[in-house]
This record gives structure tokens, C-alpha cells and sequence, in this order.
């Protein structure tokens, strides 16, 4: 999610469509919450 997140992000950057920006920010932000938030007690860290 995170990779998905930061590829949107630059492909909006340079194409200068706003809306892939904005889903690519919300996914690279929302990934990193999950990879460092332990879900169920279960502490799931991927590197």
C-alpha cells in the first residue's frame, strides 16, 4: 500500500493531475499507519 501510495504520488506530481496526488498521499499516509499500528495485538512490521 505504501509503494502503491508513493508511485501515485510522484506520477501525479509529474503529470500534474491533482486527484492522483491527492489518493497517493491518503494511501502512502494510511499505509504507514497501518504498518507501525499493531492490529489485533499482533504487531505486523514489514520492512
Amino acid at each position: 500500500m505504501v509503494v502503491l501510495g508513493l508511485i501515485l504520488l510522484i506520477v501525479g506530481l509529474v503529470a500534474k493531475i491533482s486527484i492522483l496526488t491527492t489518493i497517493g498521499a491518503i494511501l502512502l499516509v494510511v499505509g504507514l499507519i497501518l504498518n507501525f499500528v499493531p492490529i489485533g495485538g499482533t504487531s505486523r512490521r514489514v520492512f
